[in-house]
């Protein structure tokens, strides 16, 4: 009887500090989008707005009236589906290979590996690499300098090192070649690994924003990060006057609604990963 009652008073307080984290983690982002969608002199009178008394759309249109907004959707959109899926394939590649205990010269390639993950060549060599191979103004300048995480690599060579051998081994057994084996029966098995590094590939391609800023000048090649800085700037530049005749809207709501714009479509993307999300991560990084 008492190790019920201590067992649903513990279930009690978890259950609470559970609901605490979870709200302090939420209201940061119901805070920012309370403020995207209200007016301005409402912002200035209450500080802090989590439920609006008035909601106004002006944020929003400020933002979507921006130059360019479609066409850096489409950019940012283009680079993330297709940089993703040539990360996954440029990661698993190698991944697989280096999971095999019995490759020649193994822990050498691993020490090279992790050493290009430790020192790296730094910024001008890296801008004069791109230049040289004639990649500036182009979308693969931001694709193809990131094609391989080192970190994500050894996660994914981590969860295949975990795949039982029995397995290879009976396909290899049916006459099934490197390449058959692990298409039919490597990846399948693989899929939270796979969900949960595309996961880390999409969210960096889909916030990277700096590379943009150093290798594209041309505008219609410009993603959806460096338009809304671009937009947010010209808003802050805006005299006072001007901003009194386009309406009641504030330069920090403006913020607000571009932070909701850059954030919610990646954010959609996570609840149809969430169930490998854990597992991916957990049996990925188990062993070193």
């Amino acid at each position: 009887m008492k190790t019920n009652i201590a067992g649903r008073l513990g279930h009690s307080v978890n259950y609470l500090l559970l609901t605490a984290i979870a709200a302090v983690t939420l209201f940061p982002f119901l805070y920012v989008l309370s403020v995207s969608f209200t007016p301005e002199s409402e912002v200035l009178r209450r500080v802090i707005v989590l439920i609006p008394e008035k909601i106004t759309l002006s944020a929003y249109h400020t933002v979507f009236a921006g130059l360019g907004l479609g066409q850096a959707y489409k950019i940012t959109l283009f680079r993330t589906l297709v940089g993703t899926a040539l990360n996954l394939l440029f990661t698993a590649i190698p991944a697989y290979v280096l999971s095999k205990k019995a490759l020649p010269g193994r822990s050498g390639l691993l020490l090279f590996i992790v050493f290009t993950m430790l020192f790296n060549g730094g910024l001008i060599p890296t801008y004069i690499l791109i230049k040289s191979l004639g990649l500036m103004n182009s979308i693969w300048s931001l694709i193809i300098p990131g094609l391989i995480s080192v970190f994500n690599l050894i996660v994914m060579k981590t969860f295949f090192e975990q795949l039982p051998p029995e397995l290879e081994e009976s396909a290899r057994v049916d006459g099934s070649g490197e390449l058959t084996t692990l298409w039919k029966i490597i990846l399948p098995l693989s899929l939270p690994s796979f969900a949960t590094i595309g996961l880390f590939y999409a969210v960096s391609h889909w916030n990277s924003y700096f590379d943009a800023v150093m290798y594209i000048n041309n505008p219609q090649l410009m993603p959806l990060q460096v338009v809304l800085r671009n937009i947010l700037l010209s808003v802050q530049n805006q005299s006072a006057e001007q901003s009194a005749l386009d309406g009641p809207v504030s330069t920090f709501a403006i913020q607000m609604a571009a932070v909701i714009v850059s954030t919610v479509p990646i954010l959609c993307v996570y609840p149809f990963i969430q169930k490998h999300f854990a597992k991916g991560v957990l049996v990925g990084s188990v062993k070193g």
